[in-house]
């Protein structure tokens, strides 16, 4: 390298902020400082969160991380409070409906517990749904604690999902040390789901981007955005998350439509793309990786090549975002070239459709067939789902058909209040075409139908329109705005709605709004968002409000008072939603007590579990079979007959009767409860051989 281009290299390295002398002749605000804090507090929130609540399915790890999530959001919203206000804060708050429509669908969700078919879960759905109010409520204090700290919410956002997809990747490299019983082909960890990790890594993908294409920000800080690129996307491809996928190319093509930095960003993207997709066509070749069940020697071998190539691939990036950058300093674009390249980039992306229809019309059955073939595979019940390899990422069948035709029969036992939040897992049972044990309809709005109904939804929507227009006005997407300039902050809030969105559009075909480590980052996103002022009052377009200072506030007494009852609201709520953990843990006490023999004990600690979660049925089943050992067998069926009352949809609970009495030598009563837990539940074995059995001993008697 030549002394020139050396000291041009230093140059680039060490300069900050090219556009500042841009935004101080239009009078805009500066490019605010990173908030390193602000960016570790998120970073470590989002790694934590996934790590302590892994899918959302444990019930202890998800509670917890609920509680916390509930406690540190009413704590920034005291905060916001009490607080001084900071000379950028919006005078008028703002987010509000979006705020209220979300509080009416928790307030919704908790009141369906009282017409429920399974309150017990519809409890545990309403705290969650609590949780997820607190985490939007706290974003929207914290864009009103630190309005200027946009820049650290995207690092803090894009850190985190590039050390969870690390992670990931590392339970590859390193099979035998972090995930030795794993033996999924499928990306997994820590999230405990594959689809988990690809929006993971999805989520990641628009603030990376940002940071690789964006004018303002330290140079050098900016390469690293590069390597990070490289581990979501491989992160995104191993996971084989065709979901993430598609809601990626969504948020993508948002960004791209909007941002004006569509040449920078393509050669970002383009560049990343090109070069992991040899590592995963060689990844897609070794049996180690994407065959399920492999041996853990195969995938130790397996696993040290691909940390090899990860290792070049992290120094290929950032010498290629090193380069990228010297150039495009040293030698920016011109007008033409970017007239240019635009073009070509426009007739790439029309191309693609060309191309694929061209493929369609030559395969068999021309394009109707083809399109034949693909809609039956996504929408027949009956087809089987793709096998967990990179084959998945070419076909068009799922089993979403099967759970989707499921929620919407459930729906339709209660099209308008729903069936209770949560209860679809148990009500699927009545009809589900195998034994396969599904928790959740993947799709939030299929779930949304089955467990709250039309209202449920309509509150849902309620709540997403009030959101997009509040982001449209803050962006400045809509026609009025599109003319105004596109200056750092601008395209730094762009970038944080299209996380949003992403999360979004993935959810409506997949159950991860039910897993915190994918559904915190959105929110976040979401709430700082909703919490800025619209674009045209930020640039002075429409007369300015008063100025925060200025604005009068309540007496600080009124403040002090709401923010107490915010924390004791959020204690009250974090209180609730240990009781079902507490009543577990008795309910392992009475356990512990009545095979030692305790009888008595055993019942009292029983009791208290009841107590503590009078919702369940569990407890009542441990409390029955206490009694029926005491030889109370009047008192157990009295108290199965509670639990039929409390859960009438849930099989277990008939079976519980049936056992009870086959137990006292009833044949008959039995055949009547285990008949219904086969009504309920035709698809398990157990029922029809109960039903066999009762049968059979009512016909000897």
């Amino acid at each position: 390298m030549s002394s020139l281009a050396r000291s041009r290299f230093r140059r680039y390295v060490g300069r900050r902020d090219p556009l500042r002398q841009r935004l101080q002749q239009l009078d805009l605000p500066q490019p605010p400082d990173s908030g390193h804090p602000l960016t570790i507090a998120i970073v470590i929130a989002v790694v934590a969160t996934a790590f302590a609540s892994r899918g959302g399915s444990q019930l202890e790890r998800t509670t917890w991380t609920q509680i916390a999530i509930m406690v540190v959001g009413a704590g920034l919203c005291a905060a916001a409070l009490l607080v001084p206000r900071s000379p950028l804060t919006p005078a008028r708050f703002r987010g509000a409906a979006s705020l209220a429509a979300f509080a009416l669908l928790a307030v919704y969700t908790a009141l369906s517990i009282t017409w429920s078919l399974m309150p017990s879960d519809s409890w545990n759905e309403a705290m969650r749904t609590i949780a997820y109010l607190a985490a939007f409520a706290g974003a929207l204090a914290l864009g009103r604690l630190a309005p200027s700290r946009w820049t650290a919410v995207l690092y803090g956002i894009a850190a985190g999902a590039v050390a969870l997809s690390l992670w990931s990747l590392l339970t590859k490299v390193f099979p035998g040390a972090l995930a030795p019983d794993d033996s999924f082909a499928r990306l997994r960890p820590p999230s405990d789901y594959w689809n988990s990790v690809g929006l993971t890594a999805a989520l990641g993908i628009p603030p990376l981007l940002w940071l690789a294409a964006r004018r303002s920000g330290h140079a050098a800080f900016n390469v690293l955005a590069w390597p990070g690129l490289g581990i979501a996307v491989t992160a995104l491809l191993l996971a084989y998350s065709r979901g993430a996928l598609l809601a990626l190319a969504i948020g993508l093509g948002l960004w791209f439509t909007f941002v004006p930095l569509r040449l920078r960003g393509v050669i970002a993207l383009g560049s990343v793309v090109l070069t992991v997709l040899p590592l995963f066509v060689w990844a897609s070749a070794q049996d180690g990786l994407t065959r399920d069940g492999a041996e853990l020697g195969l995938r130790i071998d397996a696993g040290q090549a691909l940390g090899a190539l990860i290792l070049l691939l992290i120094v290929a990036m950032t010498i290629a975002g090193l380069a990228v950058g010297f150039l495009s300093s040293v030698h920016p674009p011109g007008q033409r070239t970017r007239v240019r390249a635009g073009r070509v980039l426009g007739a790439a992306l029309l191309a693609v459709p060309i191309v694929a229809l061209v493929l369609l019309a030559t395969a068999s059955g021309g394009i109707s067939g083809q399109v034949s073939k693909a809609w039956k595979q996504a929408t027949d019940p009956e087809v089987s789902a793709p096998t967990n390899s990179p084959s998945r990422l070419t076909e068009t069948s799922s089993g979403r058909a099967r759970y989707w035709n499921e929620a919407f029969k459930v729906h339709a036992e209660a099209p308008w209040l729903g069936t209770g939040a949560g209860a679809y897992g148990t009500l699927r049972l009545k009809y589900r075409l195998d034994e396969r044990r599904v928790e959740h309809a993947h799709g939030y709005v299929v779930q949304t139908l089955a467990d709250l109904g039309w209202v449920g939804l309509a509150i849902s929507l309620l709540a997403a329109g009030a959101w997009l227009v509040t982001a449209a006005g803050t962006v400045g997407v809509r026609r009025r705005d599109r003319q105004l300039h596109w200056d750092a902050e601008r395209v730094g809030v762009a970038t944080l709605a299209v996380v949003a969105i992403v999360f979004a559009v993935h959810s409506t075909f997949d159950w991860t709004w039910f897993v915190p480590a994918n559904a915190l980052p959105a929110l976040i996103c979401a709430g700082w968002v909703a919490s800025r002022p619209t674009l045209r009052e930020r640039y002075g377009v429409v007369p300015a409000t008063e100025p925060a200072l200025e604005t009068p506030r309540a007496p600080l007494e009124a403040r002090l008072g709401f923010a107490g009852l915010l924390l004791l609201i959020a204690f009250f709520a974090s209180w609730s939603a240990l009781q079902p953990i507490r009543a577990l843990h008795a309910q392992d006490a009475a356990l512990t007590r009545f095979e030692a023999g305790q009888v008595s004990q055993a019942a009292s600690i029983a009791k208290i579990a009841h107590e503590r979660n009078p919702l369940s049925v569990d407890p009542l089943f441990e409390l029955a079979a206490i009694e029926q050992a005491r030889g109370n067998d009047k008192e157990a069926l009295r108290i199965l007959g509670d639990a039929i009352d409390r859960e009438p949809a849930n099989p277990e609970t008939w079976r519980r009767l049936g056992q009870a009495r086959m137990d006292i030598g009833d044949a008959k009563g039995a055949l009547s409860a285990f008949r219904a837990a086969y009504y309920l539940d035709p698809r398990n074995l157990r029922s029809v051989s109960d039903v066999v059995v009762a049968a059979r001993a009512a016909g000897a008697s």
